[in-house]
C-alpha cells in the first residue's frame, strides 16, 4: 500500500500529465500544426477533435441581444456589463452571451422591471436581436430588428 505521500505524488503526476495531453489536443490542430508546418501527432484519448469547445457545433451564424436606453427621445446603447455586471474574477457571462436569454418571451417582464430598477436614469428601453447570418465569411452582414420595448 502506498503512503499518503507517495500517492499524493503520484495523483500529482498524473494530474499534470493529463492536463497536458489535453492542452495538447485541444491547440494540436489550429495553433501548433500550423506553427509547425506539418501534423503533429494526435493521441490516441477520449479527446474530441475540437478540444475545449467539446461536442458544440459551431457554425458561422451568430446573434446576440443589444438593449438600448431611451432618454429624452434619444437612444444610447448599453453596455452589456452594467446590465448585467460580472463580480467573480475570470468568468464573465457577457462573453457567454448570457444576455440573449432576455430575447425570450418570459423573460420580458421581468427584464423590464430589472431594467426600470438598475437604471431608473433612463425612460424607456428598447431590446433588439442582432443576427451576423455569415460571420465567418461576411463580418459585417447583420440584420437587426425590435424584439420588445419596455415602457
Amino acid at each position: 500500500m502506498l503512503s499518503l505521500r507517495a500517492r499524493n505524488i503520484v495523483i500529482t503526476i498524473f494530474v499534470i500529465a493529463w492536463l497536458l495531453v489535453f492542452n495538447y489536443e485541444s491547440i494540436r490542430y489550429f495553433y501548433l500544426n500550423p506553427f509547425f508546418g506539418h501534423q503533429l501527432p494526435k493521441v490516441k484519448f477520449l479527446f474530441p477533435p475540437a478540444g475545449w469547445v467539446m461536442f458544440f457545433n459551431v457554425g458561422n451564424g451568430f446573434g446576440h441581444a443589444q438593449v438600448y436606453g431611451i432618454k429624452e427621445g434619444r437612444t444610447l446603447a448599453l453596455d452589456p456589463h452594467e446590465i448585467l455586471p460580472t463580480r467573480d474574477i475570470g468568468y464573465d457571462n457577457i462573453h457567454r452571451n448570457i444576455l440573449t436569454t432576455v430575447l425570450l418571451e418570459g423573460a420580458r417582464a421581468d427584464f423590464c422591471r430589472y431594467l426600470r430598477r438598475k437604471l431608473s436614469y433612463f425612460d424607456g428601453f428598447v431590446v433588439t436581436y442582432v443576427n451576423y447570418p455569415d460571420l465567418v465569411n461576411k463580418p459585417h452582414d447583420f440584420q437587426q430588428s425590435v424584439v420588445y420595448q419596455c415602457p
